[in-house]
């Protein structure tokens, strides 16, 4: 390939990761969020357009300046109350990530004197086994997401979240965000929802949701090996060969097919 048309690959690739993360974080909020009835807030907010995504390719967690630069532009829009960071191509464990979002969320919040912050931010990861045995435990599997991800909310939101009555689970989590603020009356509001959680699941049953989230892992997983695949073919020296949250890719004879479909889109 000729040192001219490197641009042009590179835009072509981002664009189809963009695209691809965007695709399957809708379906996670569609088929798992909303379908399964665990936030009646959640689609409210979607329909009045106050939730945003932003995709971000950093394959290093070195840098939080571009996050920082998205977050800045919806602090500005008074219409966005929830958004979405999504790193597909970041390949970080659970664990490295909730580091990377601390480091985020201080860089952010630092920048401002005590409560005056206007997001909250919460670490989402595709990476998270069902655990019965407490409805608090629980709470992470009902928060794998397609790709890592850290949810934004803002503060105001929170507080008009906080001062409603929860007929279902919600995908605001709580269990971060309540931190600094106090229930008078009765238990935490993290405490009341990850009950709520929990009652949804075993009415549901748990290999009903648990399908639906394999059902998305399954389509991100061929879907981000055919997008290898075809930068690969169109750019043999491609720099990185990335597995996305920590995870084997599928091998690239079973992806070719797909990565066909996307060449010749």
């Amino acid at each position: 390939m000729s040192p001219a048309a490197v641009p042009f690959v590179i835009e072509l690739c981002a664009g189809s990761w963009i695209r691809e993360a965007t695709r399957l974080h809708r379906r996670y909020l569609l088929e798992v969020v909303e379908a399964c009835g665990l936030c009646p807030w959640a689609l409210a907010a979607r329909l009045t357009d106050r939730v945003r995504v932003a995709v971000l390719l950093e394959d290093d967690d070195a840098l939080v300046e571009p996050s920082i630069a998205v977050i800045d532009s919806w602090a500005a829009d008074e219409n966005v109350e929830v958004g979405f960071l999504i790193y597909p191509r970041l390949p970080l464990q659970r664990a490295d990530f909730d580091g990377f979002t601390a480091r985020l969320r201080s860089a952010d919040t630092d920048r401002y004197r005590l409560g005056e912050a206007p997001f909250a931010a919460a670490a989402f990861h595709p990476h998270a086994e069902a655990d019965v045995h407490h409805p608090e435990r629980l709470v992470p599997f009902l928060r794998r997401t397609p790709d890592p991800c850290i949810q934004i909310v803002r503060t105001a939101s929170l507080a008009r979240v906080r001062s409603r009555t929860c007929e279902g689970t919600t995908f605001v989590d709580m269990a971060h965000f309540d931190a600094g603020i106090r229930d008078d009356v009765g238990p935490p509001l993290r405490e009341r929802i990850a009950r709520t959680n929990f009652e949804t699941v075993q009415r549901m049953g748990l290999e009903q949701v648990r399908g639906r989230l394999d059902a998305i892992r399954r389509d991100r997983d061929a879907t981000y090996g055919a997008l290898l695949a075809a930068e690969k073919s169109e750019r043999g020296d491609f720099p990185r060969t990335v597995q996305p949250a920590g995870r084997d890719l599928p091998r690239r004879e079973d992806c070719e097919s797909r990565a066909a479909c996307l060449q010749k889109g």
